[in-house]
């Protein structure tokens, strides 16, 4: 259970008082903030393509990240809990870097197609040797979350759109994504991580 006055900070409250629906927040938390997933949660989420996920590092600087991956990529193994993996990126870390230092994060999840979105706050962890690992092909480690409010929004002001075509560098069993272009580059070239794919594949293979 969500009690209103842990789901809101005061200054959601004062603009909350100044707009006067505080009694709506309190009403929406009371009526639809959960902390464990539904049946419906679960299968909404595992049929996702993408979600978005904010991190902070640990002065409280935010950042945004688009996570995207094969429907099933984010899992729910726990009546309060999902994992999802980290695949091959820039090499920031910028996300799961600021979980190392600040593990509080927001996810969201959006249908596009039919307008329906979930948001999902919690506290997340990592694990370099966790058993998921095996399971996900592409992935260098697994994010899990730990949920403590779980939640719909109304989806008013969600455009509809449809998928066109699914990202061809998504990771699965048996292929080989293509490498990107930008690690071709000559800015970056010498100084990919070792035994990165862009090292052993010619500019004919970039899309």
């Amino acid at each position: 259970m969500v009690s209103p006055d842990d789901a809101y900070h005061a200054g959601m409250r004062r603009l909350q008082d100044r707009f006067d629906t505080r009694r709506l927040a309190d009403r929406l938390v009371d009526k639809l903030s959960r902390t464990e997933f539904t049946c419906e949660d679960r299968a909404f989420i595992e049929s996702r393509t993408l979600f978005f996920v904010a991190t902070a590092d640990g002065d409280g600087r935010p950042d945004c990240s688009y996570k995207g991956g094969a429907a099933g990529f984010v899992r729910v193994t726990d009546v309060n809990e999902i994992a999802f993996p980290s695949y091959d990126g820039n090499g920031m870390f910028r996300s799961l870097g600021n979980v190392l230092v600040n593990p509080a994060v927001a996810l969201l999840f959006i249908d596009f197609e039919q307008p329906r979105r979930l948001r999902v706050n919690g506290t997340s962890f990592i694990q370099l040797d966790d058993p998921l690992l095996e399971q996900f092909a592409g992935a260098q480690l697994i994010v899990r979350v730990r949920a403590t409010q779980i939640f719909p929004n109304c989806p008013r002001y969600i455009h509809r759109m449809q998928t066109v075509e699914a990202s061809a560098y998504v990771p699965r069993a048996g292929y080989v994504p293509p490498v990107p272009a930008w690690k071709r580059f000559e800015a970056f070239a010498d100084v990919l991580p070792m035994g990165d794919p862009a090292h052993a594949t010619s500019p004919k293979e970039d899309d």
